[in-house]
């Protein structure tokens, strides 16, 4: 079963469509106790991270999730799902994030447009299972206005050039978040999720 945090935010429906076409059991949560129990954990995410953080605290989502990671439980975190994983973000004038990694969610600048949208390359800095398959430097789907800029270098997977290079995958144990939108990204995002349920699951090594 391949539970899914529901929040409210728009894609979720675009996440669990892609997972399930992939043959796999999902399921929608949206309590701290559906999360505990869950095997497989995906958050998805599109809008304000500083939005998000309110809809999960007012839900006490944001412990469960804490609690979640810190476990060392299987977790994947899409788009603004990455990016509140960090300390804070300069989005909504400033917000605390979960703070699992710590870092701070910066706005792109430098006179480039926003959001950062389309395809773009992305150089893998680590060699991992999720990545099995992956050419690396291949092409993902991406929409956002922020990026993530986590302290600890060593955590970084992915990286991707939009005016100057930017974190776009984070691995840490078995912590895995992307920047970029699987779900919109062809085979290689089904790829990356059928690559993740199988390290989850025990099916890949």
């Amino acid at each position: 079963m391949i539970t899914i945090i529901d929040y409210g935010a728009g894609n979720i429906r675009s996440v669990l469509n892609a997972v399930a076409r992939l043959g796999y059991t999902t399921k929608l949560v949206s309590t701290p106790q559906e999360v505990d129990e869950a095997e497989v954990l995906i958050l998805p995410g599109v809008g304000a991270a500083g939005h998000i953080m309110e809809s999960l605290k007012a839900s006490k989502l944001d412990n469960a999730i804490r609690k979640y990671i810190a476990e060392n439980r299987y977790f994947l975190g899409i788009c603004i799902g990455m990016q509140i994983l960090l300390g804070e973000t300069e989005e909504n004038g400033g917000k605390d994030c979960l703070n699992i990694v710590p870092g701070v969610v910066r706005k792109f600048n430098g006179g480039l447009k926003v959001p950062h949208m389309g395809w773009n390359q992305v150089k893998q800095r680590k060699s991992h299972p999720v990545f099995n398959g992956i050419p690396d430097e291949t092409d993902f789907y991406f929409v956002h206005s922020y990026y993530a800029e986590p302290e600890d270098k060593t955590v970084i997977a992915g990286e991707t050039i939009y005016g100057k290079p930017f974190c776009s995958a984070i691995i840490r144990d078995n912590m895995i978040a992307t920047q970029f939108h699987p779900e919109k990204s062809g085979e290689p995002g089904l790829k990356i999720y059928d690559n993740f349920v199988k390290l989850a699951t025990g099916k890949i090594l």
